[in-house]
């Protein structure tokens, strides 16, 4: 399974000197499965890169995840260029909200006059399928879910291959409960073993007290969860528009500095625009 990251930035993309060495664009991860199959996580700004190298490669075959219908994670769907090509076959997955379809909330992002396409006007194959939290395969990965702990609901998702496994929880808040959530030990069962896990990571400690309940949370909670679940490699993920390359680094350090006190084997990083994995 290789993991690569287009857009690990959350809320809105940001350009700048500041922000360089992380990435700007918003959350887009590309899996590859040891069979070739293409499963993306979400469409933020990310996929619209992702998009360019598939026309150019000609992968036809896509399988899109979605974690939730937040802007963040779909505003780069209308400029995905598989879209427009005959001959594309997409598969939509993800979450049953309470806002409606996912095919309804998809067409939104691509409806006047907001957009001069309109999803119905598109030349690929596409089927939208409201997976919720059950387990599914494609190809050999298999996909469970979980409900984030977030505002207006969302699905975490961990991917199987040969005994590995990469666990993907952006949006998810550890310090406050959400009525459609999971407590903390339930997410770490969620993420137990895992080779990879990406976690929400946007807070600081200073931040919290005045964003409590906003559905993200601080790194050292997700590095809590990391040591507890036991996972091999924690990428903090779903950076706040506002912080810094400068910052990011440090963060980094603080929660290595931890790790080393704990005596722990675990490596953390923070994700980056171009990181990749394979496991």
């Amino acid at each position: 399974m290789l993991i690569r990251t287009w857009g690990s930035r959350g809320s809105i993309p940001v350009s700048g000197r500041e922000y360089l060495k992380y990435g700007g664009d918003t959350s887009c991860v590309e899996v590859v499965t040891d069979a070739g199959d293409l499963i993306i996580i979400d469409a933020g700004t990310g996929l619209r890169r992702l998009g360019s190298r598939c026309v150019a490669e000609g992968i036809s075959r896509i399988n899109l995840l979605i974690t939730h219908s937040h802007w963040d994670h779909l505003c780069g769907f209308p400029f995905f260029r598989p879209l427009y090509r005959k001959g594309s076959d997409i598969r939509v997955m993800g979450p049953r909200t309470g806002q409606g379809s996912l095919k309804k909330i998809i067409s939104k992002t691509m409806s006047h006059p907001f957009f001069p396409v309109e999803l119905k006007d598109i030349r690929a194959r596409i089927r939208f399928i409201s997976t919720g939290t059950r387990a599914f395969e494609i190809g050999g990965v298999r996909i469970k879910g979980i409900p984030l702990n977030h505002t207006n609901r969302g699905v975490g998702y961990r991917l199987e291959e040969g005994g590995r496994s990469f666990v993907f929880l952006t949006d998810n808040e550890l310090g406050h409960r959400h009525p459609h959530g999971r407590g903390y030990d339930d997410y770490v069962r969620f993420a137990e073993g895992a080779e990879v896990l990406f976690h929400d990571a946007e807070f600081t400690p200073g931040d919290y007290a005045r964003v409590k309940g906003w559905g993200h949370s601080v790194y050292l909670d997700s590095l809590r969860l990391a040591l507890d679940a036991g996972v091999k490699k924690l990428g903090l993920f779903h950076h706040n528009q506002d912080r810094t390359d400068k910052e990011i680094d440090g963060i980094v350090r603080e929660c290595r500095g931890i790790i080393a006190k704990r005596r722990s084997r675990l490596k953390c990083f923070a994700v980056a625009t171009g990181t990749e994995i394979k496991i």
